[in-house]
Protein backbone atom coordinates (compact mmCIF):
# COMPACT_ATOMS: atom_id res chain seq x y z
CA UNK A 1 0.00 0.00 0.00
CA UNK A 2 2.79 2.44 0.89
CA UNK A 3 4.73 1.54 -2.24
CA UNK A 4 1.69 2.25 -4.41
CA UNK A 5 1.08 5.60 -2.72
CA UNK A 6 4.74 6.55 -3.19
CA UNK A 7 4.65 5.49 -6.85
CA UNK A 8 1.65 7.81 -7.30
CA UNK A 9 3.74 10.72 -6.05
CA UNK A 10 2.60 10.87 -2.42
CA UNK A 11 5.25 12.09 0.00
CA UNK A 12 5.33 9.58 2.83
CA UNK A 13 7.30 9.62 6.06
CA UNK A 14 7.02 6.55 8.25
CA UNK A 15 7.45 6.11 11.98
CA UNK A 16 8.26 2.44 12.54
CA UNK A 17 8.00 0.99 16.02
CA UNK A 18 10.81 -1.24 17.21
CA UNK A 19 8.35 -4.09 18.02
CA UNK A 20 9.82 -5.56 21.18
CA UNK A 21 10.75 -8.07 22.35
CA UNK A 22 12.10 -9.59 19.11
CA UNK A 23 12.52 -6.24 17.35
CA UNK A 24 10.96 -7.02 13.95
CA UNK A 25 10.22 -3.32 13.41
CA UNK A 26 13.80 -2.28 14.10
CA UNK A 27 15.36 -5.16 12.20
CA UNK A 28 12.94 -5.76 9.31
CA UNK A 29 10.39 -2.98 8.85
CA UNK A 30 12.90 -0.12 9.06
CA UNK A 31 15.36 -1.98 6.82
CA UNK A 32 12.75 -2.72 4.12
CA UNK A 33 11.29 0.78 4.13
CA UNK A 34 14.73 2.38 3.89
CA UNK A 35 15.65 -0.01 1.08
CA UNK A 36 12.50 1.16 -0.77
CA UNK A 37 13.53 4.79 -0.34
CA UNK A 38 11.07 5.86 2.34
CA UNK A 39 11.82 8.50 4.96
CA UNK A 40 11.82 6.31 8.10
CA UNK A 41 12.14 7.19 11.77
CA UNK A 42 12.46 4.38 14.30
CA UNK A 43 10.84 4.94 17.67
CA UNK A 44 10.58 2.81 20.77
CA UNK A 45 7.20 1.19 21.30
CA UNK A 46 6.61 3.33 24.38
CA UNK A 47 7.27 6.59 22.48
CA UNK A 48 4.20 6.22 20.25
CA UNK A 49 1.96 8.21 22.59
CA UNK A 50 4.18 11.27 22.71
CA UNK A 51 4.73 11.14 18.95
CA UNK A 52 0.94 11.26 18.52
CA UNK A 53 0.55 13.93 21.18
CA UNK A 54 3.11 16.12 19.36
CA UNK A 55 1.18 15.77 16.09
CA UNK A 56 3.89 13.76 14.33
CA UNK A 57 1.50 10.99 13.25
CA UNK A 58 -1.25 11.60 10.64
CA UNK A 59 -2.54 8.05 10.43
CA UNK A 60 -1.68 4.57 11.66
CA UNK A 61 -1.48 1.58 9.31
CA UNK A 62 -0.93 -1.92 10.68
CA UNK A 63 -1.12 -5.40 9.26
CA UNK A 64 -3.15 -8.32 10.57
CA UNK A 65 -2.48 -11.96 11.26
CA UNK A 66 -6.21 -12.68 11.59
CA UNK A 67 -9.43 -10.71 11.12
CA UNK A 68 -12.61 -12.30 12.45
CA UNK A 69 -16.00 -12.02 10.79
CA UNK A 70 -17.04 -9.14 13.04
CA UNK A 71 -13.86 -7.10 12.48
CA UNK A 72 -11.73 -7.99 15.51
CA UNK A 73 -8.09 -7.81 14.43
CA UNK A 74 -5.37 -10.07 15.81
CA UNK A 75 -1.88 -8.78 15.15
CA UNK A 76 1.53 -8.46 16.77
CA UNK A 77 1.35 -7.35 20.39
CA UNK A 78 1.23 -3.58 20.64
CA UNK A 79 -1.39 -3.13 17.93
CA UNK A 80 -4.19 -2.65 20.48
CA UNK A 81 -2.14 0.00 22.26
CA UNK A 82 -1.56 1.81 18.95
CA UNK A 83 -5.29 1.73 18.19
CA UNK A 84 -6.21 3.00 21.64
CA UNK A 85 -3.74 5.87 21.43
CA UNK A 86 -4.86 6.71 17.89
CA UNK A 87 -8.47 6.91 19.08
CA UNK A 88 -7.46 9.17 21.97
CA UNK A 89 -5.65 11.53 19.58
CA UNK A 90 -8.31 11.32 16.82
CA UNK A 91 -5.89 9.73 14.36
CA UNK A 92 -7.31 7.33 11.75
CA UNK A 93 -6.33 3.70 12.41
CA UNK A 94 -6.23 1.43 9.34
CA UNK A 95 -5.65 -2.28 9.01
CA UNK A 96 -4.12 -3.39 5.69
CA UNK A 97 -4.26 -7.13 5.16
CA UNK A 98 -4.81 -9.71 2.45
CA UNK A 99 -8.06 -11.65 2.32
CA UNK A 100 -6.08 -14.72 3.43
CA UNK A 101 -6.00 -13.04 6.87
CA UNK A 102 -9.79 -13.20 7.21
CA UNK A 103 -11.21 -15.93 9.44
CA UNK A 104 -14.86 -16.14 8.47
CA UNK A 105 -15.89 -18.75 11.04
CA UNK A 106 -14.07 -18.36 14.38
CA UNK A 107 -15.57 -16.21 17.11
CA UNK A 108 -12.92 -13.74 18.27
CA UNK A 109 -13.37 -14.87 21.90
CA UNK A 110 -12.21 -18.37 20.92
CA UNK A 111 -8.88 -17.27 19.42
CA UNK A 112 -6.00 -18.38 21.62
CA UNK A 113 -3.20 -15.82 21.99
CA UNK A 114 0.25 -17.44 21.90
CA UNK A 115 2.50 -16.70 24.85
CA UNK A 116 6.16 -16.78 23.93
CA UNK A 117 9.28 -17.75 25.81
CA UNK A 118 9.95 -15.48 28.84
CA UNK A 119 13.64 -15.39 27.88
CA UNK A 120 12.73 -13.09 24.96
CA UNK A 121 11.87 -10.39 27.50
CA UNK A 122 14.61 -11.13 30.02
CA UNK A 123 17.24 -10.88 27.31
CA UNK A 124 17.55 -8.83 24.15
CA UNK A 125 19.51 -10.57 21.43
CA UNK A 126 21.28 -12.69 24.02
CA UNK A 127 22.11 -9.87 26.45
CA UNK A 128 20.50 -10.26 29.85
CA UNK A 129 18.60 -7.09 30.85
CA UNK A 130 16.90 -8.27 34.07
CA UNK A 131 17.05 -11.03 36.66
CA UNK A 132 16.19 -14.58 35.64
CA UNK A 133 13.58 -15.15 38.33
CA UNK A 134 11.31 -12.21 37.48
CA UNK A 135 7.88 -13.20 36.16
CA UNK A 136 7.21 -12.43 32.51
CA UNK A 137 3.99 -11.97 30.51
CA UNK A 138 4.98 -12.27 26.85
CA UNK A 139 1.99 -12.54 24.49
CA UNK A 140 2.93 -12.64 20.82
CA UNK A 141 -0.35 -11.06 19.66
CA UNK A 142 -3.20 -8.92 20.89
CA UNK A 143 -6.72 -8.20 19.71
CA UNK A 144 -7.98 -4.82 18.53
CA UNK A 145 -11.77 -4.41 18.69
CA UNK A 146 -13.59 -3.07 15.62
CA UNK A 147 -14.69 0.14 17.33
CA UNK A 148 -11.05 1.32 17.31
CA UNK A 149 -10.57 0.62 13.59
CA UNK A 150 -11.30 3.31 10.98
CA UNK A 151 -11.18 0.94 8.00
CA UNK A 152 -9.85 -2.41 6.82
CA UNK A 153 -8.02 -2.30 3.50
CA UNK A 154 -7.79 -5.49 1.42
CA UNK A 155 -7.89 -6.63 -2.20
CA UNK A 156 -11.66 -6.12 -2.24
CA UNK A 157 -11.28 -2.45 -1.37
CA UNK A 158 -11.72 -0.34 1.75
CA UNK A 159 -14.13 -1.80 4.27
CA UNK A 160 -15.78 0.64 6.65
CA UNK A 161 -18.01 -0.01 9.66
CA UNK A 162 -20.10 -1.94 10.25
CA UNK A 163 -17.54 -4.58 9.30
CA UNK A 164 -19.63 -7.72 9.81
CA UNK A 165 -21.83 -7.25 6.73
CA UNK A 166 -18.90 -6.30 4.49
CA UNK A 167 -16.80 -9.24 5.66
CA UNK A 168 -19.79 -11.56 5.18
CA UNK A 169 -20.13 -10.28 1.59
CA UNK A 170 -16.48 -11.16 0.95
CA UNK A 171 -16.97 -14.64 2.44
CA UNK A 172 -20.07 -15.19 0.28
CA UNK A 173 -18.28 -14.02 -2.88
CA UNK A 174 -15.31 -16.29 -2.16
CA UNK A 175 -17.60 -19.27 -1.56
CA UNK A 176 -19.51 -18.58 -4.79
CA UNK A 177 -16.26 -18.23 -6.72
CA UNK A 178 -15.03 -21.52 -5.23
CA UNK A 179 -18.29 -23.30 -6.20
CA UNK A 180 -18.18 -21.94 -9.75
CA UNK A 181 -14.66 -23.35 -10.24
CA UNK A 182 -15.80 -26.90 -9.45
Amino acid sequence: MLRTAKARGKRIAVFATESRPVLQGARLTAFELLADGFDVTLLSDTAVGIAMQKGLIDCVIVGADRITSDGHVFNKVGTYQLATLAKKHQIPFYVAAPISSFDFSTDWRNVKIEERNPAEVRRIRGVQITVDNVGVFNPAFDVTPPELISAIICEEGILRKPFRSKIKNIATALAENHRSRK
